[in-house]
């Protein structure tokens, strides 16, 4: 009995360690500016959650998921049918906002809500909005058909949640004029081959580095993006699961330089281990 309460008490202690280490490592960890990660997000995202303002119930929002791409200046474009119920709530009152999360399956994930109004686009926009549109969404022919329209939300506040319900919990919002100048990171566009070819080829790799990087006898680490300052880890011990944002020793300018800094730190860690 003695024995089976030393165990428990010896798993509680590992699991507080392990809980404070990341913690302590994940408060430290480079990351991009909040309205960089936003704005990068919304650029590479193509569906979300819209609410407008119901006619036929009102008063009350109504809720719609739909595909949407990003103008250049972060402004969110939809394609809607004029027989949806969300395009005539909008025709009658353009006020909506549109919900982006970047991990739909996990909460705690980066959030992003888009308040602002959807209207028609007109005149000289025409054109690079439905460009814009296309370039995500290549497929959609259907832009052009007569019961269609392309609207643009021209946000008000762009607002943003993330950790929600764990100790690094960060909130915040933008102005329009604050959000449209903001950068799109350079990197992030090349999250999906660099993490495929890591996670086929070099996942033995990726978790001797995060062990590395953040102190954590991980049992595996499947890499999920990448940006200049770093890249994103779904990481298991002992049955849980977690991400890890590890941090570059330095900002990648190009795609060159991340294979460039993940053989270093790779060589650190199998420096470090030996």
């Amino acid at each position: 009995m003695a024995a089976q309460q030393g165990f428990q008490a010896q798993n509680v202690n590992d699991e507080f360690n392990i809980s404070q280490l990341i913690h302590d490592h994940q408060e430290r960890a480079a990351r991009l500016p909040p309205i960089e990660q936003v704005r990068t997000l919304l650029h590479h995202s193509a569906r979300g959650f819209l609410s407008t303002l119901s006619q036929e119930h009102q008063g009350y929002p109504s809720g719609s998921m739909l595909d949407f791409a990003c103008d250049a200046y972060g402004s969110p474009i939809i394609a809607v049918s004029n027989l949806a119920a969300h395009t005539k709530n909008l025709l009658a009152n353009p006020k909506c906002s549109l919900l982006v999360a970047k991990d739909p399956e996990d909460r705690t994930d980066l959030i992003v809500t888009v308040q602002g109004d959807a209207l028609p686009a007109t005149g000289s926009n025409v054109d690079a909005i439905r460009t814009a549109y296309m370039t995500t969404h290549p497929d959609a022919f259907w832009v052009d058909f007569g019961g269609f329209q392309l609207l643009r939300i021209e946000p008000k506040v762009v607002r943003y949640v993330s950790g929600v319900a764990t100790a690094l919990l960060a909130s915040g919002e933008f102005s329009n004029e604050e959000f449209r100048t903001a950068k799109v990171d350079p990197i992030y566009q090349f999250s999906k081959p660099i993490t495929s070819h890591m996670n086929k080829d070099h996942a033995d790799d990726t978790k001797l580095i995060v062990q590395h990087s953040t102190s954590i006898p991980v049992e595996f680490a499947q890499m999920l993006d990448v940006d200049s300052l770093g890249f994103g880890v779904k990481a298991g011990y002992r049955g849980k699961t977690f991400k890890l944002r590890i941090p570059f020793t330095r900002r990648a300018v190009e795609r060159k330089d991340v294979k460039t800094l993940i053989i270093e730190m790779l060589e650190a860690a199998k420096n470090k281990s030996s």
